[in-house]
């Protein structure tokens, strides 16, 4: 559910965006799933690997997913009204042998009763090579059934 609460300064909105992203990195870095979960809207997705993932599945796909430290730079975000749209780039740095993957998030944003929120967060990776991908279709496997 939203409402309208678009304010005089987008300034607020950036900021309270920022911190929302902020708490993305900080939550997945600590393996905190329940933080994770908040900054999304209940119907929010996470799109790698060839696959659009909802949020029932969050819980399952950060468990198979490497641990590490998740570094993102400063959001460049278009607002409009209760909804925006952005990008960030990421630097992720693997815990036990500090490789690194590099990339960067296309999303989407929606302003909530709770505040702003993660709507859709779709990974891009930036390869050697210079490609840029979704990542390998099904490197995480979703359970049968």
């Amino acid at each position: 559910m939203t409402t309208d609460h678009t304010t005089a300064d987008p300034t607020e909105d950036l900021v309270e965006i920022q911190q929302l992203l902020a708490r993305y990195a900080v939550t997945i870095t600590r393996g905190d799933i329940d933080g994770l979960l908040a900054v999304f809207t209940p119907d929010g997705t996470y799109s790698a690997f060839g696959d659009t993932y909802p949020l029932a599945e969050f819980p399952a796909l950060v468990a198979a997913a490497p641990k590490g430290l998740f570094l993102t730079g400063t959001p460049a975000v278009e607002l409009s009204g209760d909804t925006a749209t952005g990008t960030q780039p990421l630097c992720f740095v693997d815990h036990s042998t500090h490789d690194l993957r590099i990339g960067y998030y296309q999303d989407t944003y929606l302003r909530t009763a709770e505040g702003w929120r993660l709507r859709t967060r779709a990974m891009t990776f930036i390869r050697r090579s210079g490609a840029h991908d979704s990542g390998r279709p099904h490197a995480y496997q979703r359970p049968v059934g």
